[in-house]
């Protein structure tokens, strides 16, 4: 977790309870926000609820800022952190797939895993769903593994790529988030009176 555990500060011991209340405190918050409302969660394709926007940018702009922050006070060393390895084209595919899935029902998984934990039965189907794409993917992973691994790029980030500063590169995307902000919210003013 972090930091904490390398250096010794926690023992490694606690890994997994800090993973399972961290993913329960996850959870609240998503059930706290009407995340497990697939009406909600489906108004940002239609125009009118674009909570789902503000939060996610929100929060990618407070923990990129943050772990900058931090790295600065010396209290985490940015070239430490693990970066996933960037598979491009599955990665396209994946996430259309996926936006089909959230815009066709209202989910992404994991606020069908939030819908399914207070009982509702659309987030039941849903992670059905999920669990037998799950499968039917991993049966036919050997087929489609030279595809997958014929897109790795590597552990790549947007610094190393465009070859720039970080604070740049934070920079505009916190511009990008207020211009979405503004945006979402002239396209809500329009669209409210259809759909409330």
């Amino acid at each position: 977790m972090g930091p904490l555990i390398p250096n010794g500060i926690i023992p490694e011991d606690w890994n997994y309870i800090i993973a399972i209340l961290i993913g329960l405190a996850f959870g609240y918050i998503l059930e706290a926000s009407g995340f497990s409302s697939s009406r909600k969660l489906a108004g940002v394709f239609y125009g009118y609820d674009f909570a789902v926007l503000k939060v996610f940018f929100t929060s990618a702009v407070v923990a990129v800022i943050g772990l900058y922050y931090m790295d600065y006070l010396n209290w985490v060393d940015i070239s430490q952190l693990y970066v996933h390895p960037t598979y491009l084209w599955a990665a396209i595919i994946g996430g259309m797939i996926m936006g089909v899935g959230f815009l066709a029902g209202g989910f992404c998984p994991g606020t069908s895993l939030c819908a399914v934990a207070i009982g509702k039965i659309d987030g039941m189907v849903f992670t059905l769903g999920l669990i037998i794409g799950i499968f039917i993917f991993s049966e036919s992973f050997s087929a489609l593994e030279p595809f997958f691994e014929g897109s790795n790029l590597g552990n790549i980030t947007l610094v190393d790529t465009l070859g720039i500063s970080p604070y740049w590169i934070i920079f505009v995307f916190t511009i990008i988030a207020l211009v979405a902000f503004a945006f979402s919210d002239w396209v809500r003013s329009k669209v409210k009176k259809v759909f409330y």
